[in-house]
């Protein structure tokens, strides 16, 4: 948190604003996630199995499927074409665990087609992990010297985050309904049981909403704090 924004009323307010939406969205995935962890598909099918159920049906036979620790820890790495299921996903029968494991298989599906979004995000990665950092710095050097070309850059550069998370929605939205449809037309789960995992997909893709809807607050502030030094 940069220096003055400790006794500045209007970031607490940004802040408890954004806190409120993030931990919503966080307590929503878990506790969906929760529940459907508990409730076994009636076909037994298991995280590994229902990923490359859903690869084979795209015909890609060339990314492989590995457990990973953690909780909720499931990811695509395209460096690697590997599908990393945790613990909680990787061999459990449930309806949560076919539905993250489907997602994460619609993202190898993205890769594999080329996915415009896909391939927008993965280009913009290395800038967004140095990009909003320097932009604070920046933002907090043109503040203490009065500099607004420093303050107008940084919050250019901090704006990169944004895009980032905007760039995500469509591709994680995307991916679920990839899964949901393969999941649909294969029959891996029953009707019943397809609610369970678009509810579950649906929770966590609200996540990736409430984070760029935190990041889009903090630009916000930053806006307007800045707005009267950078003329």
């Amino acid at each position: 948190m940069p220096y003055f924004a400790y006794y500045d009323p209007l970031y607490w307010g940004f802040f408890i604003v954004s806190l409120i939406i993030i931990v919503t969205a966080q307590v929503n995935v878990r506790s969906r996630f929760k529940k459907y962890s508990l409730v076994y598909n009636a076909k037994g099918i298991t995280g590994r199995q229902a990923a490359e159920m859903v690869l084979r049906s795209a015909g890609i036979y060339n990314v492989t499927i590995e457990p990973t620790a953690g909780n909720l820890t499931d990811h695509y790495d395209p460096r690697s074409a590997v599908i990393r299921l945790s613990e909680s996903v990787y061999d459990k029968a449930t309806i949560a665990a076919v539905g993250i494991a489907a997602h994460e298989a619609g993202h190898a599906i993205q890769h594999a087609k080329g996915y415009a979004p896909l391939k927008v995000r993965n280009a913009i990665i290395p800038l967004t992990q140095v990009g909003p950092s320097i932009g604070v710095f920046l933002l907090v050097l043109g503040a203490a010297f009065n500099f607004p070309a420093l303050i107008t850059t940084g919050i250019a550069l901090f704006s990169v985050a944004l895009v980032f998370q905007l760039v995500t929605l469509p591709v994680e939205f995307n991916a679920s309904r990839r899964a949901i449809e393969i999941i649909r037309n294969s029959g891996i789960l029953t009707p019943d049981e397809q609610f369970g995992a678009a509810s579950v997909l649906s929770a966590a893709a609200m996540t990736y909403l409430a984070a760029m809807l935190q990041t889009l607050l903090t630009l916000m502030y930053y806006i307007l704090r800045f707005s009267n030094r950078r003329r």
